[in-house]
């Protein structure tokens, strides 16, 4: 008799109940149909796969498009005791003769193939001699040319359906807007499939937005809540990665770069150390993170405004994958929606592609602006309906103070048009501050209307009235990528005093008192561990470091934080009470219990 889904889920993966669908997608591919999932980051798509591949006979087939990480995922499995293999160009070619050979034999419960190297017809061949589980088709969201993480050869895996009908399939994606679902669906042939749809929502993870005015002062402040942890800090430019990784590098901190101008050795080399070691802080552009199966990573910071909301929830949805709590903070600017603007009308990339850039830019601005609670309009942006307050994001925390700014919109919003609707923000800005410069005179600035009249203001109000007009649609950024503004469709109401316009006040900045560098780093902070439980908090994570090098794995194959912090707080005396707890499965019980039972047992 065949175990049953619960059985493998306890006694391979530790844990003792599915979560939300799991259950109900696990059962619809052993029963041989297609599924379409979408379900967030940590939320345990892998294993929607990866048990129907142990309940059903033969291999399950897994689509995975970084090489890179591939090894990571096969060695979690085979410390939990199942029989996976990877096959890819990092293999040296006795090594893929033998995995083929395993494939062929029947011995290997899952097998991980790079879309490519499964497209060719001397793999497809392979397939047909051996008996198949399954195909999931992982980050299927790789087939959209809407998304930056586009794939060519995603497209072309709908010949699985044609080459093996009766094989279920399932693709997965952690993001993905009603456009790319569909898109999907059409690409891979899967208008048959049960569609999963869980909630976009990651309630471990807190949401902070904030004013950029001093990018490293601020990032530093903000690291000091997370000294020793691992966390991704994301940057627009390659540029700014390599100058913030060796700042933070200078300051103490574990700081790697990671952008696409890097060559290959370096990007892979700085890779495995975040995957394979704690308290790493990778600084990347977005080139970095499709398919990091790291769960312990406490934080995702963001210097500058990402391109869409779909982004920027699929790079904050890296952080807390192990469903501890975890912050997702950002800082930017007016200059960051200039520059990006600036991006997408000088890309060679169609118009109607440029115009929906646009669209997704508007809208991360205005939820970087708005008031309201922040993961009500994240979730809104997947469709999905969200009523805050949520408790975990800044808006709701600490609600933000609003003004009526109803004149000082007037007022901009008539600089710009009396100026031609032809100059950036810090023209106009010096048009309404009354300038004394030698360009307003060549212009002929000086002698407009509005020339003077936000004399009453400083710069820096004025650069967050204009920021926010933006975020509102009340004003736009040219679509020709110059840097200038223009009115818009709904500007009139507000100039004729037919609407009434509040902002936020921007907070103002302060100074947080300077830590010592030397001073000791609290590494649980960040998850609640008590000053008491610290030193016994550090000899599991001491003792996982250990094993993981002795095994070539990173500590979160060994055990995931949220499994030693159930240690810590259950504090088992033997086997069978270290067994009850989540994340310890029986292969992993028998090769590492006694070791922890050791460490907890010697601090009594």
């Amino acid at each position: 008799m065949l175990p049953s889904p619960l059985d493998i889920l306890h006694s391979v993966f530790g844990y003792t109940q599915f979560r939300d669908q799991q259950q109900a997608i696990v059962d619809q591919l052993i029963d041989g149909g297609d599924a379409l999932v979408l379900m967030p980051t940590g939320g345990g798509k892998s294993l929607c796969y990866q048990i129907p591949a142990l309940v059903r006979q033969g291999t399950g087939i897994v689509v995975s498009p970084l090489i890179a990480l591939m090894q990571d995922q096969v060695d979690a499995l085979r410390e939990a005791g199942v029989a996976a293999a990877y096959l890819n160009s990092s293999l040296s070619a006795d090594d893929q003769r033998e995995v083929e050979r395993r494939l062929l034999e029947g011995e290997l419960n899952l097998l991980y193939v790079a879309p490519e190297r499964l497209l060719s017809s001397r793999f497809l061949g392979l397939l047909e001699r051996t008996e198949v589980a399954l195909f999931a088709i992982d980050e299927a969201h790789c087939v959209s040319q809407w998304g930056h993480d586009f794939r060519p050869e995603y497209r072309e895996l709908a010949v699985l359906h044609q080459r093996f009908p009766q094989v279920p399939r399932i693709a997965l994606t952690a993001t993905a807007d009603e456009r790319t679902r569909e898109e999907i669906v059409e690409r891979l042939a899967l208008q048959k499939a049960r569609q999963f749809v869980s909630s976009f929502d990651r309630p471990n993870i807190r949401y902070q937005v904030g004013q950029r005015h001093n990018a490293r002062r601020q990032l530093m402040e903000f690291l000091e809540r997370h000294r020793g942890e691992t966390g991704i800090v994301y940057a627009l430019s390659r540029r700014k990665v390599d100058e913030t990784a060796a700042w933070l590098s200078e300051a103490g901190i574990e700081a790697l770069p990671y952008h696409a101008g890097l060559d290959a050795a370096t990007r892979n080399a700085n890779q495995r150390r975040f995957l394979r070691e704690d308290g790493v802080v990778m600084v990347a552009t977005v080139a970095f993170g499709m398919g990091i199966d790291k769960p312990d990573v406490r934080f995702v910071a963001h210097l500058d405004l990402p391109r869409s909301m779909e982004g920027y929830y699929q790079e904050t949805g890296r952080a807390g994958r192990d469903g501890l709590p975890s912050d997702a903070w950002m800082i930017y600017g007016l200059s960051d929606v200039v520059t990006m603007s600036q991006m997408i009308a000088q890309s060679e990339s169609a118009d109607e592609r440029k115009r929906v850039e646009r669209q997704k830019l508007e809208a991360q601005l205005a939820y970087a602006e708005t008031t309201q609670c922040r993961r009500e309009l994240l979730l809104a942006a997947f469709g999905e309906s969200f009523h805050g307050p949520c408790g975990s994001c800044d808006n709701c925390v600490e609600p933000p103070k609003t003004w009526d700014a109803t004149v000082p919109a007037q007022k901009a919003l008539s600089a710009v048009y009396r100026s031609g609707q032809r100059f950036g923000s810090g023209h106009v800005i010096g048009i309404l501050r009354g300038d004394d410069s030698s360009r307003m005179g060549e212009l002929g600035h000086d002698r407009l209307s509005t020339f003077g009249i936000g004399a009453d203001m400083d710069e820096k109000q004025w650069r967050s009235v204009f920021r926010q007009l933006l975020a509102m649609g009340l004003l736009e950024a040219d679509a020709e990528g110059f840097g200038t503004l223009r009115l818009t469709k709904t500007s009139r109401d507000v100039l004729v005093g037919n609407r009434q316009v509040r902002l936020r006040e921007d907070a103002t900045p302060t100074r947080a008192s300077r830590k010592r560098r030397d001073s000791k780093v609290v590494t649980g902070s960040s998850l609640g561990v008590e000053a008491y439980e610290q030193p016994l908090w550090d000899e599991l994570k001491k003792l996982r470091t250990q094993l993981a090098k002795q095994h070539g794995v990173p500590p979160y194959v060994i055990f995931h934080d949220a499994t030693l912090l159930a240690m810590l707080r259950a504090l088992p005396s033997n086997e069978t009470e270290l067994a009850s707890i989540s994340g310890v499965g029986e292969a992993k019980l028998k090769r590492y219990g006694r070791d922890f039972l050791a460490v907890i047992n010697a601090q009594e």
